[in-house]
């Protein structure tokens, strides 16, 4: 049996790179990486996101369907989630829903939802 332990990294399709780029580096804090040729990731933690522009060159190396706006994320963030709401509100990014309470990987988080420049949906969560 394989046993999973972490996840690396994953892909985002992207229609505007540099827009991608600024709110997750700008607004989250993501740091910008440059890899194999140019290639553009976005670190924080031990993982990355990987971008690729819409329609990607990558093929046949990605998902079936590559759309911009699929995704849906759910990253832990630095607390508390009030300052978090705060600063999204300060950098004119609209919160869709919460704060709320739901359920995380390892148990109960406080989340609030926004979305990226392609409208995938970022859930940014915190354990109590």
């Amino acid at each position: 049996m394989i046993r999973v332990l972490a996840l690396d990294h994953l892909v985002l399709t992207c229609r505007d790179l540099a827009a991608t780029e600024a709110f997750y580096v700008g607004v989250l804090g993501m740091e910008r990486e440059v890899f194999a040729g140019g290639r553009v990731a976005l670190r924080f933690g031990r993982q990355k996101f990987n971008l690729h522009p819409h329609p990607t060159p990558h093929a046949p190396l990605v998902a079936r369907v590559a759309e911009p706006g699929t995704a849906d994320l759910c990253l832990i963030v630095e607390g508390p989630l009030d300052a978090v709401e705060t600063t999204l509100r300060a950098k004119g990014i609209a919160i869709e829903l919460g704060p709320l309470e739901r359920s995380g990987a390892v148990g109960p988080i406080r989340s609030l939802y926004c979305r990226d420049p392609d409208g995938n949906l970022v859930e940014l969560s915190v354990y109590p």
